[in-house]
């Protein structure tokens, strides 16, 4: 078999053997997967040797399908490795395009369009020591003063940036951010009473009642107070292709609100679907949040797949909303309501999951876009039976979801894309 020269070599700054070696350059291939996130380690990148060796290629797609068979266990880690094979054996001046992203931009120039999923994590892991030193400061040359004043921090710009665009650093940043998120939820008052020494509210009942067993001379007034309860979260999470970046990050960030201790939610269920609904609250419970979304991503074997909203919350509804939505639970409905099954089974399941339920809150990343509109029919289908429609695409969003979940009166955007539907 004739070895496959490498399509970058004539870019020099990227250390990639010249000698038309395969065997080296799958081996290179295989760190850059390393550095952009993907579990490989010595034993696959020998197995990918031999399966190359073994199947042989005429085509681009032979090559690519056949590392992709070793390198990729999971649905999510598709997307990396197409970005990282595009970079490593496709076109040198793409690359270009991928520096572009990791240095700072100067002299107001704009990058041509923003990164796709995954590019720039693709860019950090084969541009990992090749970027140009940091120009020196010339004395002589003429000082240039910069009002920082009105610049955000870091961790501010971070906040407000989408999970889509994050590069491998700055994901691990927004996940230790979102660890320490916590979502506290008020108590809720019932009609039930008990006994209570803290309140002015006589108990005339209980008084009466104690007054009789002391030959009716009322000796003390007994008190009452309304019992509280605290409601349960029930997170129902998209994980088809078009939100497996942004499910991954909410998980993240429901795994800490179901292991962080003292925020009142009686308990905290969540429910993935694409394709089907799958129940991975128990994996949730682990203190790890790599174990948990790990054994939860093995469980659901729709990750990264179509998506049938209608028919998962179909499923809810007739086999788990009598259990988990008593005592005013309060649902996260997770999802871009890009749907292509039959919208009034949509629009009759999302009513009966919003009766079933205290507060139905819809997140969608779509609406982080100015100029969003309720075109598709799945949004259509779904809007009117949701009480508060808001963005879920960063932290900065998640950390927002306090104030809807403690005031009913807070809508989001949903009366103004209602409002929209109408006209």
């Amino acid at each position: 078999m004739k070895p496959l020269a490498p399509t970058m070599a004539t870019y020099t700054p990227l250390d990639i053997p010249e000698d038309g070696k395969l065997a080296h350059n799958i081996a290179h291939f295989a760190r850059a997967l390393r550095k952009a996130g993907l579990p490989i380690g010595p034993g696959r990148t020998l197995d990918a040797v031999n399966a190359v060796a073994a199947a042989g290629f005429d085509r681009r797609e032979d090559f690519y399908f056949t590392l992709q068979a070793i390198f990729v266990s999971r649905p999510e880690e598709r997307s990396t490795f197409a970005q990282v094979f595009r970079l490593f054996w496709r076109d040198p001046r793409y690359l270009d395009h991928m520096m572009s992203l990791m240095l700072p931009q100067v002299h107001g120039v704009q990058e041509d369009r923003r990164a796709e999923a995954a590019e720039k994590r693709a860019a950090e892991a084969l541009l990992d020591g090749q970027l140009p030193p940091p120009p020196k400061d010339d004395a002589e040359g003429e000082q240039i003063e910069i009002d920082a004043s009105s610049t955000m921090s870091g961790e501010e710009r971070l906040k407000t940036l989408d999970f889509e665009q994050m590069s491998t650093d700055e994901i691990a940043a927004a996940k230790r951010m979102l660890a320490k998120l916590t979502l506290p939820v008020q108590p809720l008052k019932t009609r039930r009473t008990a006994p209570s020494t803290l309140t002015a509210r006589i108990d005339a009942r209980r008084t009466l009642r104690d007054a009789l067993r002391h030959g009716g001379e009322m000796t003390r007034l007994i008190h009452k107070a309304p019992v509280t309860r605290w409601p349960n979260l029930v997170v129902l999470c998209d994980i088809s292709g078009s939100m497996a970046d942004y499910s991954r990050m909410v998980l993240h960030f429901v795994h800490a609100v179901a292991n962080r201790k003292g925020q009142g939610w009686a308990r905290v269920h969540a429910f993935t679907f694409g394709t089907r609904l799958t129940n991975i609250t128990r994996h949730l419970r682990a203190r790890d949040v790599d174990a948990a979304l790990r054994a939860a991503g093995s469980e659901a074997q729709d990750w990264s797949g179509g998506t049938r909203i209608g028919q998962s919350l179909h499923a809810f509804n007739r086999d788990w909303s009598r259990r988990v939505l008593g005592q005013g639970a309060v649902v996260l409905l997770i999802t871009d309501g890009l749907d292509r099954d039959d919208a009034d089974l949509l629009s009759r399941e999302t009513e009966r999951l919003h009766l079933s339920c205290r507060r139905l809150i819809w997140l969608n990343p779509l609406l982080r876009w100015t100029g969003f509109a309720p075109k598709a029919q799945g949004i259509r289908a779904v809007l009117p039976h949701v009480d508060s429609f808001r963005a879920g695409h960063s932290i900065a969003s998640l950390e927002a979801l306090g104030r809807a979940i403690s005031e009913p009166s807070d809508h989001g955007e949903r009366d103004r894309l209602l409002a929209m539907i109408r006209n």
